[in-house]
């Protein structure tokens, strides 16, 4: 029996893989680009493909330094539809263990492998086999060596407990139907110490779930969104400790691409909660 979550998932899942099938028949243009005006499609080129359907500038490659991105190989920059730039937020340091929820082309991934160098490892994790192909490729043109690109849900992520020093994501948890699960999972797979450095689209406390909902599409990361205070509520919950979120730049009236940071407390294990499901409590 389909839910409505898993409805929700095969549109997310559905938008990623489109975006990725654009960039490789040279249609695409990711976000951030000169051919889109004010999140109006040009040549059938953005539009609500950028996340919230948002200035070019708030969203995608243009969030991106020019050094980062003379990094990168161009169908890497141009799959992204991010709404930050996780790898900065993090503040990666060498040796390090990288994972990246939701990686789509690749871009934070290889741009994370860099900046832990040789003796460090980036992993993505995306769920859609398109975006997993262009990450693949996308790796062997930028020659890096130290990352690997896993299929999976961020909900359920196919690692050890304890086996990273870092999670980044990019404009996806906002996307998920059970973000108490994803909080749980990057507690779960982050060593004692260990760090988040996330970038998303964060409400403000004042807007209702309906009133996100008229703000913008689940799929074009808008009425998915956490409020500020149910991101805070929620990595506490998970046993995280130093949390904080703070907005960067407004993407709709009341909405926010945020900086999310918060750190697993050493010495111990982390409690736990139950998962709830995105429909109930506060995540």
């Amino acid at each position: 029996m389909t839910t409505g979550a898993d409805s929700l998932r095969e549109q997310v899942r559905d938008r990623y893989a489109e975006a990725a099938r654009r960039v490789d028949e040279g249609s695409g243009c990711g976000c951030g680009t000169t051919c889109c005006t004010d999140g109006m499609a040009e040549d059938g080129c953005c539009g609500d493909e950028c996340c919230g359907g948002g200035k070019p500038s708030d969203f995608g490659q243009a969030l991106y330094t020019a050094a980062e991105r003379d990094e990168l190989p161009e169908s890497a920059a141009l799959a992204s539809l991010g709404c930050g730039t996780p790898t900065a937020v993090a503040e990666l340091r060498e040796g390090e263990t990288v994972l990246d929820l939701g990686s789509g082309g690749g871009i934070d991934v290889i741009l994370s492998a860099r900046r832990v160098g040789p003796t460090g490892l980036a992993y993505g994790l995306d769920m859609t086999d398109e975006m997993l192909a262009l990450a693949q490729r996308n790796k062997e043109t930028a020659r890096v060596q130290n990352a690997i690109f896993l299929k999976g849900e961020i909900e359920n992520v196919p690692l050890p407990a304890a086996s990273v020093d870092v999670v980044i994501s990019n404009c996806v948890i906002n996307l998920s139907t059970n973000k108490a699960a994803v909080l749980t999972e990057m507690a779960r797979v982050l060593t004692p110490g260990g760090r988040i450095g996330v970038s998303d689209v964060v409400a403000e406390d004042r807007l209702t779930p309906e009133e996100r909902a008229e703000r913008g599409s689940y799929v074009g990361c808008i009425a998915g969104a956490l409020s500020k205070g149910e991101y805070e509520a929620g990595l506490e919950a998970a046993g995280f400790i130093d949390v904080s979120v703070t907005f960067t730049h407004e993407v709709a009236d009341g909405m926010h691409a945020a900086i999310v940071k918060a750190t697993k407390p050493e010495g111990g294990t982390t409690t736990l909660p139950l998962v709830k499901s995105a429909r109930s409590g506060c995540c």
